[in-house]
């Protein structure tokens, strides 16, 4: 097996083993390049200390990143490179990281401490690649499998639980047994993990192409995340339009959805509301009036909880609450909801219901066919540059003051219903067209 370290990856091995040093690229970008995967970067292990390193290094721009846990980066014209010193973890009593690590001269022991088998992989160019632990294995068969004692290794970094959900979802790969059954047991060790963390897990666990399984098997560490979804969690509808639970509905239409993160965390959440809002008819059939605005003020709280950043709480709170909204494939519809959300709002919307449907029931799917024949008429008004809102109307503020427009509110007023008349094909947005719709128009 042959791997192609960068040139500067490569450099930075070879002065230290001039040096006298043992030097491999370690974890991730090793496990990548087997799968035939581009790196998003490179790790450097190696038996020289820090300072030495550091030494050996001279002349590199380098960062004390980590020294404590023997690790400093090193900026290479491929970006920078984290070299650490073949180490050994001690206790780790807060479930995050080690209260001290011991420095070890054996590239194995270093091997041990890693999370997954699939990371705990070595390379170097002479000698090949180093699987102490049947990491080549497990890529072969795909399993995420711990390295070692699973609740040890759980035990020592909760944060681990979701990233082997998340590695699981990102290559479409399986938890082995013993692995999964600690991690579900564990679950209750990401309490003590900073919301940030979770968070940036969160989202790749459900950006991941193999996202569904991981929402479907793992509904205990998924709700322990975020336990506003427990009550979906078996809530049958009871209605036409759907075959599954809310819960079940809910982890099929983030797998219908594009893997952009407010998409997924928008079918995350979109019907999290639901349970709260169920109402039966006469004949058993369910329904939930308001779902979308109870299910927008939980996605709200889960994601500030979760500390994400105030435009994705935005957007994701407005896609929740408008993803139940009827649409009807006109050209005045396609117009009025422009202006109401905008291109990029209304895009995304069109997704949004696109994937709601895909997790319903046969019954469902005209709707469907509605946003496909919408997304056509989409395409013309854009290309067309119809008018759409204030700025693109052929008449502004300054053209109602010359008719006769008293100056104050009754100006954005009259402008608001020129809009109108526009967006409802009533009038021509040309200049001419809507100074005549002005009662005290006047030439001037």
């Amino acid at each position: 097996m042959e791997l192609a370290i960068p040139r500067g990856v490569r450099a930075l091995m070879n002065r230290l083993e001039r040096h006298g040093y043992e030097a491999y690229v370690v974890g991730g970008c090793v496990r990548d390049s087997i799968l035939g995967r581009m790196p998003h970067d490179w790790d450097v292990t190696t038996s020289a200390l820090p300072h030495q390193a550091m030494a050996a290094l001279e002349g590199h721009r380098m960062f004390e990143t980590g020294l404590q846990h023997g690790t400093i980066t090193v900026l290479t014209d491929d970006g920078p490179v984290e070299v650490t010193t073949y180490r050994v973890d001690g206790a780790y009593s807060d479930n995050r990281r080690p209260d001290k690590v011991r420095f070890t001269p054996s590239l194995r022991e270093d091997l041990a401490r890693r999370d997954f088998t699939i990371n705990a992989l070595a390379y170097h160019p002479g000698s090949g690649l180093v699987d102490c632990f049947g990491g080549e294995e497990d890529l072969r068969r795909r399993l995420i499998r711990c390295v070692g004692d699973p609740d040890r290794r759980f035990h020592e970094d909760a944060l681990r639980i979701l990233r082997g959900l998340r590695f699981a979802s990102a290559l479409g790969f399986s938890l082995e047994r013993h692995t999964a059954d600690s991690l579900t047991r564990n679950r209750a060790l990401l309490g003590r993990i900073a919301s940030e963390r979770i968070r940036d897990e969160l989202v790749g666990l459900l950006c991941g192409a193999g996202v569904l399984p991981i929402l479907l098997d793992y509904v205990p560490v998924i709700t322990q995340v975020i336990p506003e979804l427990t009550p979906t969690v078996g809530f049958d509808q009871n209605n036409p339009y759907h075959i599954y639970t809310v819960y079940e509905h809910t982890a099929h239409a983030v797998a219908a959805v594009a893997p952009r993160p407010e998409l997924r965390l928008t079918m995350l959440l979109h019907d999290a509301g639901k349970p709260a809002t169920c109402t039966e008819d006469a004949d058993g059939r369910r329904h939930f009036y308001g779902h979308p605005k109870v299910s927008a003020a939980v996605a709200r709280e889960v994601l500030h909880r979760l500390r994400f950043d105030n435009a994705t709480i935005a957007r994701v709170v407005k896609l929740v609450e408008i993803h139940d909204c009827n649409l009807e494939p006109t050209e005045r519809c396609v117009l009025r909801q422009l202006n109401r959300l905008g291109e990029e709002v209304f895009r995304e919307l069109l997704l949004v219901k696109l994937a709601d449907n895909a997790a319903q029931s046969e019954y469902a799917q005209g709707w469907t066919r509605t946003v496909r024949e919408i997304e056509p008429i989409l395409e013309r008004v854009l290309t067309e540059q119809r008018c759409f809102s204030l700025k693109d109307l052929a008449v502004d503020g300054t053209d109602l003051l010359r008719a006769g427009i008293p100056a104050g509110p009754a100006v954005g007023q009259e402008l608001q219903r020129l809009l109108d008349l526009v967006l409802d094909g009533a009038c021509e947005n040309d200049r001419d067209a809507l100074l005549a719709q002005i009662p005290q128009w006047k030439e001037y």
